[in-house]
This record gives structure tokens, sequence and C-alpha cells, in this order.
């Protein structure tokens, strides 16, 4: 059953359902999706349109309902003429046959695979290879739009003629999410992102990003948009730097709504000093996950969380895949990054940083949508935990690093 809270959150669950709001931001317009149809039927609009280039990243490319559509649409423009490239991740993507992205190449779209299995055969380097993913998911469009976030491009047992949701069939209709496309001028750089990141994913040489950059600096306006690449080494910013920057900021108080939520090392204790400052922190995860390990790793934490007066919430009936946190209503960060290890410290990511009182009341009130659709934990439901899942929840941590 829903659980209606006295969270602060004004609540319009029907706006949200009904379409994707758009939202002025530094001469920028930022349109919100919150359900893979809509994002995916927006998607196709805009390659439709294209007249130079479409550029593909994705962690998870599937050969469903939604893979299919936008794969001939990328045939179909790369037949036109189009620079059309597509990078997925060798290891999110592996359920997907070769031969779905030999046919793309066939028609003309140039296809990159990031860290198969055969590269790191022959550069004798396994561990590394396979354990560094390009999690990431993007799609530039021409000189004009760009649009990142948080879903890939896979169904969830959906199909696109499904454009409405409906809790009480919360079974049939997929995952809810947080995308974000973008059309305005720093459509630019997240297009030099993809550059890059299509050239690293090819071994080619890269740039050191400025010191500003990879130190997460800020710039001062009331409104303002920072995009950061993360990843491993000196080419990039740390998705746990950006995160652990903008939680230093925080006043009064702090929403997360997270996928996958295991926060360590500086992160966690960014998020704790948070709570001693006084900050109202409130984390919403999901209920029940894809990646049940790493739901025992969060729940781990919930007895120092809850301890701390970080109030949990767990969003029950769908699966919650959304990467976001808003801070003293007017900081959000959005993007790929989870905040667990994987993301924090190894993976290809990409993030937004976004100041816009707006936008931050247009995430807030999806947040508000999650919450009205969670059950509160609360100490006196871990109390009781049998000693096995204790157990579980314990050793699931212990392995966090890997999950």
């Amino acid at each position: 059953m829903a659980i209606n809270h006295s969270t602060g959150f004004r609540v319009f669950a029907a706006a949200w359902n009904a379409g994707a709001p758009e939202i002025e931001v530094a001469g920028h317009r930022l349109t919100v999706y919150t359900e893979a149809p809509r994002l995916f039927t927006a998607m196709l609009a805009d390659m439709a349109a294209a007249r130079r280039r479409i550029w593909l990243e994705t962690y998870i490319f599937a050969p469903d309902a939604s893979g299919r559509a936008i794969a001939e649409a990328l045939r179909r423009r790369a037949a036109d003429g189009l620079d059309v490239r597509v990078l997925y991740d060798a290891v999110g993507s592996q359920s997907t046959g070769l031969e779905f992205f030999a046919a793309l190449r066939r028609a003309g779209v140039h296809v990159h695979a990031y860290h198969s299995f055969w590269e790191a055969l022959r550069t004798f380097s396994l561990l590394t290879i396979l354990n560094r993913r390009d999690h990431r998911k993007l799609l530039v469009v021409d000189d004009t739009w760009a649009y990142f976030g948080g879903m890939n491009i896979i169904d969830h047992g959906r199909d696109l003629r499904f454009l409405q949701t409906d809790e009480q069939v919360a079974p049939r209709v997929g995952w809810r999410d947080l995308h974000v496309r973008l059309e305005g001028p720093q459509q630019a750089e997240i297009a030099d992102s993809f550059e890059r990141s299509w050239r690293h994913a090819q071994g080619q040489h890269l740039s050191r990003r400025p010191r500003a950059y990879r130190r997460v600096q800020l710039r001062g306006e009331n409104e303002s948009i920072h995009f950061f690449d993360s990843g491993p080494r000196l080419n990039f910013s740390r998705a746990a730097r950006v995160y652990r920057k903008l939680l230093r900021r925080a006043r009064r108080e702090v929403t997360i709504a997270m996928a996958y939520f295991i926060p360590v090392r500086r992160v966690l204790g960014a998020l704790l000093a948070a709570r001693r400052r006084g900050v109202r922190v409130r984390v919403i995860v999901p209920a029940r996950t894809d990646v049940r390990i790493a739901q025992f790793a969060t729940r781990y934490l919930y007895h120092r969380l809850l301890r701390a007066g970080i109030r949990i919430y767990e969003r029950k009936n769908r699966m919650l895949h959304s990467k976001v946190v808003v801070i003293d209503r007017q900081w959000t960060i959005t993007g790929s990054a989870n905040m667990d290890p994987r993301s924090l410290w190894t993976n290809l990511e990409f993030l937004a940083v976004i100041r816009s009182r707006r936008f931050a009341a247009a995430i807030r009130r999806i947040c508000g949508y999650e919450l009205q659709h969670s059950q509160r934990v609360r100490p006196s439901d871990i109390a009781h935990h049998r000693l096995g899942e204790k157990t579980l929840n314990t050793l699931a941590y212990s392995l966090r690093w890997w999950l």
C-alpha cells in the first residue's frame, strides 16, 4: 500500500505521469523524463530531424522493442549519410547478440564495444579491462540536442505503445528513472564528452582535464550547468569528488533518490557530516532491486544511517533506477553515477551539476512522487533482523568494491 508521508513535498502525481516537464535554466531548455517510453519517443523524433550527426553511448543496448526501434533509426540515418556512432559497454550489453551490432555496422554506423573480453585477452589485462565499465548514457544529435541520465536502451517489460503509468499495474510498466534532454549552448560540452569517451575507448591519447575541472570548481552564478566526466584516471574527475563537494555545501536539506546506494569513504563521511550540521537528509532506495547483493550491502548501512538521523525510504512496487541528489532546493546532481563504489571510483560516468531553484523544485516533486509510493524504514524495522540476514548484509558489504 502506498504511504503518504508528511515530508514537506508537494506531490503532483498526475502531472508527472501525464508528460515530461520542461524547465529553462541558464539559457537552456531542459526536459525531464521519468518513464522510458516518452524518452525513447523524444529520442526517435530528434534522430529523425538530425542533419549531421547522431552519437549514442550506452551501458545496455538491448534488442527488445525499444532497442530495435532505436537501431532502425540509426541504420536509416547512417544510410542518409550522417555521422552515426554507437559506443556500448561490452559487459552491460553482453546479452545482446553480436549480429545486432553487425547489422548496424553494415548500414554504415560506426560501432565500438567498450572493454570487450577479446580486448582484455589481447592486452593481457583481464582484471582491469573487465572491471572498468562504461556506465554512461548519452545521446548527441547535431549541435542542437543532447540527452543524459540513468536510462539505458532497454524496455524493462514495456514497448513504445505504453505511454501511461499506473501504480496499480506496476509489475507491467517497468522502472522509474530520470533522464534529461538539453537544448542550448552547452550541448557542445556534452558532444565533447562523448568525443573524449569515444577516443578513450579506442585507446587514443586524451589531454588531461584542467585542474579546476578535476577539482570540481563551480561558478558562482545563481543559475548554472556544469558537466563532469568521471573515471579512474587524471583525464577525468571523480564522481566521489562531485558528490562530496556538493554535500559539503548543504545547510538545510539533502534528498537522494538512488538505485544503488553504498556510499563509501569520504562520500559517506560527507553525508554524516551534513547530518551533524543539522541538515535534514532523506534517502530513497528501491525496496527490491535487480542486484540483490547490492541491496544487502545497502541494508548493512541502515543501522549507522538511522542512528545518525538520516531518514531512509524504500520505494515500493517498481524498481527505482534514478541517480539524483537535490541540495538546499537549488543544487541538483544527476547523470549515470550511482552512489556506490563502482560508480564513485571505477566506472566511466557522466554527471551534471545544475544550479537552479526551478529545476531543483521539479526534481523534488518527482522525488515526492517516489516518496508517496515508499515505506519509511525505522529502527524498529531492522532491530529484529535474523542472524542470517545480518550475516548476508555484512558479507555483501565486504564485497562492495566488486558489486
